[in-house]
């Protein structure tokens, strides 16, 4: 066999695999995101969400929500938790994790959207080699309209349980 034709046959079982996930589409005509089944039919209409981030809809995705911002939500469209801003888009992951918002507190989120850390921190920074910087003292200094940064003479290291660590 040819090995286009064989890349094609395992692409085809995967999908049949997994084929309970969601793909980001956009309308023709207005631009706006949604998201389809692999059958193609329509299961979040473009133009529902101000912003769809998420390109393939497995667990979770991450939407703008207008009046809520930027979200996480299920498949069943409930809202988890808002997505850390992070230079104009969601936050990136980062070590495997990524930053949330509850109820103006920052905590952690893994790959497939579950929290894992509460939201209990008032400034957080992304993992890097299975710890992370956080801190419940901070001020925020803007050094212009665009960049900032936080500033804490309290901060800890918390490994990947939240637990704190050094």
């Amino acid at each position: 066999m040819k090995p286009a034709l064989i890349f094609l046959l395992l692409f085809i079982s995967a999908c049949q695999a997994h084929d309970d996930y969601l793909l980001r589409i956009s309308d023709n005509v207005s631009g706006d995101l949604g998201y389809v089944n692999l059958k193609g039919d329509t299961v979040i209409r473009p133009g529902k969400y101000t912003y769809c981030f998420t390109d393939t809809f497995k667990n979770y995705a991450i939407v703008s929500k207008p009046g809520f911002g930027m979200i996480g939500i299920n498949r069943k469209e409930k809202t988890l938790y808002k997505v850390f801003v992070f230079d104009n888009g969601p936050d990136e992951i980062s070590d495997g994790y990524f930053r949330i918002i509850k109820n103006n507190k920052i905590g952690y989120a893994d790959s497939l959207g579950n929290i894992i850390i509460q939201p209990t921190y008032d400034c957080a920074q992304p993992f890097e080699k299975g710890i992370a910087l956080v801190s419940n003292n901070c001020r925020v200094f803007h050094s212009d309209e665009e960049h900032w940064h936080w500033e804490s003479d309290n901060w800890l290291y918390v490994d990947k349980t939240g637990k704190r660590v050094k």
